[in-house]
């Protein structure tokens, strides 16, 4: 008997202890099943990590590339703008020359009227007598000739001429105070077409030519401005 009890009694203890390694490889394997949910728990997470990752990459870089079109845009408007201001300022500034052109050539025609003006009152001051001066030669001519005619001998005829000549100084001295002045060119002064005119040409083997052997006539001028050039005989 206890042969056979002693036998059961191991028989007890061996199939417990196939129990006990039965249960523990079911936490085993519970273990290993936790273990690789655990794991598979964690690459799902890591996935889904990394893939929200992604995401907050891709909407940080789709913000990034909004951002630096929004600013080029920007900087192209603003470059559009300043290159407007630009045509504005060089037209403002071709205006501008324009203008001031326009005011320099206005001031040139300005003064040039003045001294056109002034140059214009100057000859009408000169030369207001032009006409009248040119009326008064005949009195002057004829004057002198009843002086050079008359008799200085003859003393009915003496008074006379006297008053004449002296009426005649008192005209010239008259005369010459408005610019009227003769031209009275001595013998033996060099012919000048300007002042003088030749009525006759004679020869003279004393005498260069162009040179006045008498003067037949008497010029004048006013102020610088011959009315009637000296009558006069030249030589050839």
């Amino acid at each position: 008997m206890n042969k056979e009890e002693n036998k059961s009694s191991e028989n007890t203890v061996q199939s417990e202890q196939l129990s006990e390694n039965t249960v523990q490889s079911e936490q085993l394997s519970e273990n290993t099943v936790q273990s690789e949910q655990l794991k598979v728990q964690d690459k799902s997470t890591k996935q889904e990590k990394e893939h929200s990752q992604d995401q907050e990459a891709d909407l940080l870089k789709n913000t990034n590339v909004n951002v630096t079109l929004n600013e080029q845009s920007q900087i192209n408007d603003y470059k559009v703008k300043i290159a407007q201001l630009e045509i504005q300022l060089l037209a403002s500034k071709a205006k501008q020359e324009e203008q001031k052109g326009l005011l320099l050539r206005a001031k040139a025609e300005v003064e040039n009227m003045r001294r056109r003006t002034e140059v214009e009152i100057n000859k009408a001051h000169k030369y207001a007598l032009n006409k009248f001066s040119e009326e008064l030669l005949p009195v002057i001519d004829n004057l002198e000739r009843a002086i050079q005619s008359g008799d200085i001998k003859n003393e009915f005829i003496k008074p006379i001429l006297e008053g004449v000549e002296l009426t005649y100084r008192t005209f010239i001295e008259v005369i010459a105070k408005f610019g009227l002045k003769e031209i009275n060119p001595e013998k033996g002064e060099g012919f000048n077409p300007e002042f003088h005119q030749a009525m006759s040409i004679e020869e003279n083997s004393n005498h260069t030519s162009n040179v006045i052997m008498n003067v037949m006539q008497k010029g004048y001028e006013l102020n610088g401005r011959v009315l009637r050039p000296a009558m006069v005989v030249v030589t050839k």
